[in-house]
């Protein structure tokens, strides 16, 4: 198959794209490290130019998928090539090198494409000096392809024009005799393969004529020269006009299902000329041969999935034909033994005499205890007397208590008319015949008889089951191509994300996260696809991957996300083979960057993160794997918030149940009930929750709680007297002794926050509170309020601080007027110095810029205790940097907005598009596999879980494989689709030796 330019094609293709000259260049982008589009435009028209190094120049009209962050040389041609225009589009003498020329005078920059070896794309100013090159490398020690090197034109080769009749004379004389005529000129001619092997049949030259043999030098040179003549009239004609497009195909036979065939047309080799080697084959013709390069091109991946369908598909015929064949030769066999032992048999009746008198003589030597040689000798010195019997015995089988004799019908030389018939004719024949010693003649006759009736059964048993083993060949052939047609369906429409080349996921909640699965992913992560507004999640421990959480809404990220992250970042490290628990932590974007400390350098995959780092609470090793399955665009709406942030509508239900026990727990006499703001997991509810105490706790890092009492306090008075409970879902955790622990959760979701220095505390997922900024220990104090001091209600405050307080909440938010008497109650017995100190204990945990402020800052009232307060006990969560959008002049530019909120829909829509939880009215496109924590997926359709352990990694992927296969609910779509996904896909994002944990697993162990 040909995937590279000829001399000629680059000829037709240079000629045919002056029409993109005058055009500007809008945008660059790469598909992949050597192939690169150019999109030029100008007053309403459009044109996409498609380079390929080493392989083709072409214009574009199909949808080709771009890298989302481009690389570095295309980011080089942007800066020098926008907006300039396109001057020339010249092809170097007549080598497959392209110049195309952007800008005129000083500010032009040449684009070079090599089109031969292993090629190259050179861009370089005015001067042809190298800004920038896709393949440095040197030819000899004076040639150098390198950046500020001039590139060598003065090696570019010239047209000639034909040859002369010396030089043809000089060509052939240096060849060796027998070699081919085309593979001769080839090397010194620039017509190439293609035209000159066109040009020696259109002369009358034989295919594949070689010199000496279909080729005279001194008789055919005038037939040579004539078809040197027609090649440069070839070359001449592509100069002068545009020329057609042709693609040359190959017919063949397609097995179909249902046992017939149709024709499959591949495509082999595209031509501007339909030549003399390719007539009588099909052909497709285009108007230029631009259109039909990009249509070969274009449709080449799709056809490696058809031929590799039609080998499959072949391969299931074959099998089919093998065991019809298998059949068939095994009928045959039986019948020829049939034939041959009843022969046999009868041979052995008509020589009976013959027969008994070889066994008596062979058993009476045996018997005399003659060597096995002797008797050897004995029988050919009785052959050389003439006598009949021994004469009969061609060999000895002594081993096996077998002789070998030589019998013929010794009734047919008598009837001569006998010989005719085909029967006959075997029964004349002389056939060789073990005799059993053991027997007499007409007990081996006998035998034979027996061995021909028992072929005879056999035989009627395979034509019995003929019939059933043949049918079963066609069923299982049918079912098969079936699948193969299935699969390059799929393979069809399967889509590579861009997000698929590192780990992944989606979180409960829709967000994308990737994950570098080495050090250059990682920097490729946080260098190209991290945007402000993400999040980067890390864990200090080796090995842990460069996390990073895509948010291209620029809301907060949930707290569940920010734990399925930071347990992605620990499993993915050397805490999945030690077996070891520790924790993750988060960032901002904006806090991560490249740039080191003076004196010091990153290292690949290394970053500076400055501020202070969010820890999260200590992660599970607990990933799963499953299938996420790509929706047609009919059926996303079936699925549309299946990942979503649930808010309080989805805790409602629950809310009058936990009340109840909540009420019934408080009825209980001198039992300490402790309150502590979480999120309730085993519901699943996803909301931020909004802490209210908090408790220094110096035997708990990871934990900080404070006792309240469990009464009416969390009540919210309105301004017409009514009282208001907020949204909390209490539930009993455990019982301990006489305490008990409940866990409220509010269903409010959290408020987007500015950083402090100050110590923030979050739930996430977890029963206990995490502290994202935790104090050293030295700084840690534990502030207990006992029950008698808690339930006490202080009857008045100053007059002033309660009207600072009717102002505040004349514009407070539903809920925080109830925040704010928590506190007030909470904090009634806290004398002066004891805020000093909480205070200065805060300013020692922040920057030291926060630090500075909070030491001209004095705690003297209420009302600053307050605000502390709420900063501590408010979960913090990541805000979103707002992206800055500015146009040329520094202004804001309406554009770029749009282009922002164009990005974050499809980016939405993307993931809105695959789900894990299909029904069968969904028309699904092809399943990806999905490694997450397990807590991810628990609402999908197929899971298991994996924890570490000794188990290889591809028999584990295949055995969960078998299990979702083998499910009763698996749809025969689904299986289509899991059977699709190749098998260097299924394991390569499992983090290591796993064990599987999944129901009824031992069962299909057991199988």
């Amino acid at each position: 198959m040909k995937t590279r330019f000829s001399t000629f094609d680059l000829l037709c293709t240079a000629r045919e794209l002056q029409k993109l000259i005058g055009m500007r260049v809008a945008q660059v982008y790469d598909i992949d490290h050597k192939t690169y589009l150019i999109k030029l435009q100008r007053t309403e028209e459009k044109c996409v130019l498609l380079l390929e190094s080493g392989c083709r120049l072409h214009s574009t009209v199909f949808e080709w998928p771009k890298n989302v962050a481009p690389s570095g040389f295309s980011m080089k041609m942007r800066k020098h090539l926008r907006n300039k225009r396109l001057e020339s589009l010249t092809q170097l003498g007549v080598d497959r090198i392209v110049d195309l020329q952007f800008g005129s005078g000083e500010a032009a920059y040449h684009v070079v494409l090599e089109l031969y070896d292993r090629g190259n794309i050179v861009l370089t100013d005015c001067n042809m000096m190298i800004l920038n090159i896709l393949r440095p490398h040197a030819e000899g020690e004076e040639v150098r392809f390198a950046v500020r090197e001039k590139y060598p034109l003065d090696r570019v080769h010239q047209r000639e024009g034909p040859p002369t009749a010396a030089k043809v004379h000089s060509i052939l004389s240096a060849a060796k005799p027998g070699d081919s005529l085309k593979k001769i000129l080839m090397p010194h001619l620039d017509y190439g393969p293609a035209v000159i092997e066109h040009a020696l049949l259109k002369a009358g030259f034989n295919a594949g004529c070689k010199l000496g043999k279909g080729f005279d030098l001194d008789k055919d040179a005038p037939k040579l020269f004539a078809a040197l003549t027609e090649a440069d009239h070839l070359l001449d004609q592509a100069l002068q006009q545009e020329s057609k497009g042709y693609i040359i195909q190959k017919r063949e036979k397609r097995p179909l299902p249902d046992g017939g065939e149709e024709d499959f047309f591949s495509n082999q080799e595209f031509h501007p000329v339909v030549f003399e080697q390719h007539a009588g084959l099909p052909v497709r013709e285009f108007p230029s041969f631009d259109m039909a390069v990009d249509e070969f091109f274009s449709t080449l991946e799709s056809q490696k999935i058809d031929m590799k369908a039609l080998q499959q598909e072949r391969e299931a015929m074959k099998k089919l034909s093998n065991v019809r064949k298998d059949h068939d030769q095994r009928l045959m066999d039986l019948t020829r033994t049939q034939e041959t032992d009843k022969h046999r048999a009868e041979l052995i009746s008509r020589n009976q005499q013959l027969v008994d008198n070889a066994i008596l003589a062979i058993r009476s030597a045996l018997a005399n205890q003659l060597p096995w040689t002797d008797i050897q000798n004995l029988i050919k010195e009785a052959q050389a007397k003439g006598d009949p019997v021994a004469s009969s015995i061609v060999g000895l089988k002594l081993e096996i208590n077998h002789i070998t004799m030589k019998l013929r019908d010794p009734y047919a030389e008598e009837d001569s008319s006998d010989v005719e018939g085909d029967g006959d004719k075997m029964e004349l024949k002389p056939m060789l015949v073990d005799i059993d010693l053991d027997l007499t003649a007409f007990s081996n006759a006998t035998k034979y008889y027996d061995k021909k009736k028992s072929a005879a059964k056999k035989q009627q048993k395979t034509l019995e089951s003929q019939g059933k083993a043949l049918k079963s060949a066609e069923k299982k052939t049918k079912q098969t191509l079936k699948e193969v047609q299935a699969m390059t369906n799929i393979s069809k429409a399967r889509k590579i994300f861009w997000f698929e080349k590192f780990f992944w996921f989606i979180s409960s909640e829709n967000y994308l996260v990737i994950g570098g699965r080495d050090q250059q992913q990682n920097e490729l992560i946080v260098k190209r696809y991290m945007r402000p507004g993400d999040i980067y999640v890390h864990a200090d421990i080796q090995g842990a991957s460069s996390i990073v959480i895509k948010n291209p809404a620029g809301e907060p990220v949930p707290p569940k996300t920010l734990n399925e992250a930071g347990s992605m970042a620990v499993s993915y490290s050397v805490a999945w083979s030690a077996k070891v628990v520790t924790n993750a932590w988060w960032v901002e974007s904006s806090q991560v960057s490249k740039t080191a400390p003076t004196g010091e350098y990153l290292t690949t995959g290394s970053f500076m993160v400055r501020g202070k780092k969010n820890y999260l609470p200590p992660c599970h090793l607990i990933l799963g794997f499953s299938f996420l399955f790509k929706l047609d665009d009919s059926s996303v709406f079936r699925h549309k918030d299946e990942r979503r942030v649930r808010g309080a509508e989805d805790d409602a239900s629950s809310v009058a149940t936990i009340m109840d026990v909540m009420s019934i727990t408080t009825s209980e006499q001198e039992e300490e009930i402790e309150l502590v703001d979480t999120e309730d997991e085993g519901e699943e509810n996803e909301d931020n929750s909004e802490l209210s105490d908090v408790k220094l706790n110096d035997e708990n890092e990871e934990g900080k709680r404070t006792r309240s009492n469990a009464s009416s306090e969390n009540n919210e008075e309105t301004e017409d007297g009514k009282v208001e409970f907020p949204d909390t879902e209490i539930k009993i955790e455990h019982v301990r002794g006489d305490q008990i622990t409940l866990h409220a959760t509010t269903t409010r979701l959290f408020q987007p926050l500015e950083q402090s220095s100050e110590p923030q505390v979050v739930f996430l997922g977890d029963s206990k509170p995490i502290s994202m900024n935790p104090l050293p220990s030295s700084h840690r104090r534990r502030t207990s309020i006992n029950k008698s001091r808690a339930n006490s209600v202080q009857e008045g405050d100053d007059k002033e601080e309660n009207e600072v307080q009717a102002k505040q909440q004349q514009h407070l938010k539903r809920g925080q007027r109830g925040k704010l008497k928590k506190i007030k109650e909470k904090y009634k017995y806290q004398d002066e110095e004891e805020r000093k100190l909480r205070m200065e204990i805060l300013q020692s945990a922040g920057t030291g810029k926060d630090n500075k402020k909070g030491k001209k800052c004095k705690v003297a009232s209420g009302k600053d205790s307050a605000k502390v307060e709420k900063k501590m006990n408010a979960p913090q969560v990541p805000r979103a940097a707002p992206p800055q959008k500015t146009g040329a002049d520094g202004e804001e530019s309406d554009g770029a907005e749009v282009v922002e909120e164009v990005t974050v829909t499809a980016d939405v829509d993307m993931l809105d598009s695959l789900t894990g939880l299909p029904v069968p009215e969904d028309e699904l496109l092809f399943a990806i596999p999905v490694v997450a924590p397990y807590n991810t997926l628990l609402n999908y359709k197929f899971k298991v879980k994996l924890t570490p352990g000794s188990g290889k990694r591809g028999k584990a992927a295949k055995t969960a494989i078998n299990m979702f296969l083998k499910e009763r609910t698996t749809t025969a779509r689904e299986k289509d689709l899991i059977r699709s996904v190749k098998d260097e896909n299924l394991a390569r994002n499992l983090p290591g030796k796993v064990k599987l944990s999944a129901p009824q697993l031992q069962k299909l162990y057991k199988k």
